[in-house]
């Protein structure tokens, strides 16, 4: 694949760096020696950006997870511009000013997440940044280290769009994007208890998220996002070989379960929605008949593994609830929950007890 990094599109003491006040140009001024349109041109600028090496990030390591969280330098806003450029994005991203709030939620969504998973981002985490209006809720992307692996990762979130909807809220927004509203079907998502249903709790899950990307980088669960699929070596991957294969004459993954969730393909969040509403049900009964643990998951193999993170550490690790549930004209006809306690989902769950124990 040619993606440069993993964005959540469309609802992705702070660390110390000096905060100038900051206006990044737009279009070819982001990279001003490439020319429009040339991506291949733009890719070379964000592989050269020194946010994605280690040096730029070494410091940071030095420091509790607590005190990674904060305000984006600017060379992190360049590269998310860059980014969205690349890929034909519209926004324009800004340096943010992180309300004290906010950044307490992320810090308290943060600390409350298992220890197991906390041991384990101490060496692959470099930061939790905040830049307003690049497009996304979250946004992950890998790091150099020393000896040219991508094993460590920053995660960008933005500040504008976690402060609009509660758990619950996100959760069934998130879940209805893939299908075109008809006035008739609904679709509800509940992640949280009501006494639990806040505005932390809806970054936690998010977090959760882009923390499973984090935590993917460089390792043996699927191939590195970055590269193309030409390029995909010919190894093993244990949890992307549940569900997933490479189909090089096609350059594209492909799903082991596509005869049983036809749909799939035309499974698209947050943006540009193409199933009917009408579809709700039966798209999650065709679900129930792979390992995929929530819709997303199916969508591509990175998010497969980052979504199975989320959902196992939320609902197993953290005995939160998950559940799905479809009406047409107010009358329940399906109800969609959590798969780790089912056969379908017990490879994947697997691999995730082994990894987070």
């Amino acid at each position: 694949m040619d993606t440069i990094a993993f964005m959540s599109r469309r609802l992705p003491v702070s660390l110390v760096f000096v905060l100038a006040t900051c206006s990044l140009a737009w279009g070819e001024d982001a990279a001003p020696d490439c020319k429009a349109g040339d991506k291949e041109c733009i890719q070379r600028v964000i592989v050269a950006s020194p946010a994605k090496k280690i040096d730029f990030w070494r410091s940071s390591f030095d420091k509790p997870l607590a005190q990674r969280v904060g305000p984006a330098p600017p060379e992190i806003v360049r590269l998310l511009t860059l980014d969205n450029l690349y890929h034909g994005y519209p926004e324009r991203p800004r340096v943010s000013i992180v309300k004290d709030d906010m950044r307490a939620d992320v810090i308290a969504a943060l600390e409350a997440i298992p220890e197991p998973v906390k041991r384990r981002l101490g060496d692959r985490l470099a930061g939790i940044l905040f830049v307003d209006d690049f497009g996304g809720t979250g946004f992950t992307d890998s790091i150099i280290d020393d000896h040219g692996r991508k094993t460590k990762a920053f995660v960008v979130l933005d500040p504008g769009v976690l402060e609009k909807r509660t758990a619950n809220a996100w959760a069934t927004w998130k879940e209805n994007t893939p299908f075109k509203p008809d006035g008739h079907h609904q679709l509800a998502a509940t992640i949280e208890k009501p006494a639990d249903d806040t505005r932390r709790q809806a970054i936690q899950y998010i977090l959760l998220h882009e923390l499973g990307h984090v935590l993917a980088a460089g390792g043996p669960f699927h191939p590195d996002w970055n590269l193309a699929i030409s390029a995909i070596p010919d190894e093993r991957y244990p949890f992307f070989d549940l569900s997933w294969s490479v189909d090089r004459r096609n350059n594209v993954y492909a799903s082991r379960f596509d005869a049983e969730l036809p749909e799939r393909k035309s499974v698209v969040y947050y943006f540009g929605a193409k199933l009917d509403a009408a579809s709700m049900a039966t798209v999650y009964e065709h679900l129930e008949r792979t390992n995929f643990p929530t819709l997303y998951s199916a969508t591509h193999p990175g998010d497969d593994f980052a979504e199975s993170f989320a959902s196992y550490v939320h609902g197993v690790m953290m005995g939160k609830p998950f559940e799905i549930v479809i009406s047409n004209d107010g009358h329940v006809v399906k109800r969609y929950g959590s798969c780790w306690n089912e056969e379908r989902c017990a490879g994947k769950r697997r691999i995730l007890e082994e990894f987070l124990r």
